[in-house]
């Protein structure tokens, strides 16, 4: 080998290590960064057999991470479902304390049951009227409190709304540098690196599909197939809705125009923390407020007054100690009427507080002298209040889009929408348990595909600091020899 191809090879060599030394440098200090993918030197030799860094790589597991994206995605949903659904269990309580609505019949029931016991004891007359007003309150406050949650998770959608847009807009500036740069053939693995954490930041939010094109350019779709970036970020449009009662449907979410969450949605997204929020805001509310509308509506029909006279004519059914907005009518059909819960309350016919005479409640009456059941006035009559002991045990039809048992007595009912609402809860928990746990392994996993081994980084500088230094050496020596030969010449 000559002393000049010589030179030449050391010089190259040091400046191939000079470049991998950065690169190293690169990877170490982004070593505790879980967005940073570890860079690689792509090294290749010339048709004069020297050697160069064509281009700088970076690590990658294209399907492990498209893995990890999903995951993101659906444990983002069912943290954000199970958020709601802690906040809906706040109506429950301990089913066996006064609290709950379960509880607040199973109370009212009892006190009843004593007054049928003791018909002529006024006392225990006010206790099954006290005793309906926390009934009537439990039901009311339950429905407060779903409503409420509904707007939370309505308020979380504009939220998640408007971080979305944000990151789309910053995807498009850092997809551009990506373009622009690969297209010049400069490094992109910083802005790759960037344009990734984007994208694991949004499918937090939604749920996304991705496509590669030519100068790595990047398409994101929706999981259910709805643009949301193609050279340019597309609008994701939300109006909120302040206020909620059973009878108002929340506002869709639209991508581009196009409408991808609530029931008409017919390209709705699957996971995401937004899919989460509309989950709860739509559905599973939804279902719970109609178990309490159709308690109340069971409450109303278990307690209704009939006529006791029939003459000339037999009066309708009218509502006895429960009666609601639309009384003293009894609530019509067999399905559940929006907020019947909220508007649920004791008869004024039967409170002295409102004017009304507490006899009532033993004898009724409270809608005329046709539906007294004890117009002698007996005082150790029971017959009424055996009677309601027993239509509330009575199996009557519900709504059976509830999610309970749609033919049951009223108590079962409710220890039912109970039971739904804790089954629903548990099986959230754990379908988030289980996520975030396939998430926290998926992460792992792709750490180890793609992120920075510390200590195999600084193996490798020790390497290449040998390597710059034999190569130096060949520079010094091969310098001598010159030197000694130009001293000879001379």
């Amino acid at each position: 080998m000559s002393l000049s191809l010589a030179l030449n090879s050391a010089q190259t060599a040091l400046s191939v290590t000079s470049q991998q030394t950065a690169i190293t440098a690169r990877n170490i200090t982004g070593a505790n960064d879980p967005a940073y993918s570890r860079k690689v030197a792509n090294v290749a030799t010339s048709a004069y057999g020297s050697t160069y860094v064509a281009s700088i790589g970076r690590a990658q597991d294209q399907a492990l991470y498209t893995r990890m994206l999903e995951a993101r995605s659906d444990a983002a949903a069912r943290s954000a479902h199970l958020d709601g659904l802690e906040r809906l269990a706040q109506t429950i309580g301990d089913p066996q304390d006064d609290y709950s609505v379960a509880g607040a019949l199973g109370a009212f029931q009892n006190a009843l049951q004593m007054h049928a016991d003791g018909p002529s004891d006024p006392i225990l007359a006010g206790e099954v009227l006290g005793r309906a007003h926390d009934l009537a309150e439990r039901l009311d406050l339950a429905t407060q409190t779903v409503q409420a949650a509904r707007a939370t998770a309505d308020g979380e959608m504009v939220t998640s709304v408007a971080r979305i847009n944000d990151l789309l807009a910053r995807f498009e500036t850092t997809n551009r540098a990506v373009v622009a740069g690969t297209a010049a053939g400069a490094d992109v693995t910083d802005a790759l690196d960037t344009r990734a954490k984007i994208l694991t930041d949004l499918s937090q939010e939604i749920g996304v599909t991705t496509i590669v094109r030519g100068d790595n350019d990047m398409v994101i779709y929706t999981d259910s197939g709805v643009t949301l970036f193609e050279k340019t970020a597309r609008e994701v449009s939300f109006t909120r809705t302040f206020a909620y009662d059973a009878g108002i449907d929340g506002q869709a979410v639209f991508a581009d125009g196009v409408p991808i969450t609530g029931p008409g949605a017919t390209m709705g997204i699957k996971s995401g923390a937004l899919y989460g929020h509309a989950m709860l805001r739509d559905e599973t509310s939804g279902v719970y407020q109609k178990q309490l509308d159709e308690i109340a509506r069971g409450l109303i029909l278990a307690t209704a007054e009939t006529d006791q006279i029939n003459d000339p004519a037999v009066l309708a059914p009218q509502a006895g100690l429960f009666t609601w907005g639309g009384g003293p009518n009894l609530p019509p059909g067999t399905t559940a009427i929006d907020n019947l819960s909220a508007s649920l309350r004791v008869n004024p016919a039967a409170d002295p507080g409102q004017g009304g005479d507490l006899s009532t409640i033993r004898d009724g009456g409270m809608n005329g002298a046709a539906y007294d059941y004890n117009p002698a006035g007996a005082a150790s009559f029971s017959g009424r209040m055996q009677g309601l002991i027993a239509s509330l045990e009575a199996s009557q039809p519900f709504d059976a889009t509830a999610g309970v048992n749609p033919n049951t007595s009223l108590g079962r009912f409710a220890a039912g929408s109970v039971g739904w609402l804790e089954s629903t809860r548990k099986q959230a928990d754990k379908e988030a348990s289980y996520q975030i746990t396939f998430l926290e392994r998926t992460q792992e996993s792709l750490s180890n595909e793609t992120g920075v081994n510390l200590d195999e980084e600084l193996a490798l500088m020790l390497e290449l600091e040998r390597s710059y230094g034999a190569s130096a050496r060949i520079i010094t020596a091969v310098d001598t020899m010159l030197a000694s030969l130009l001293q000879a010449v001379r």
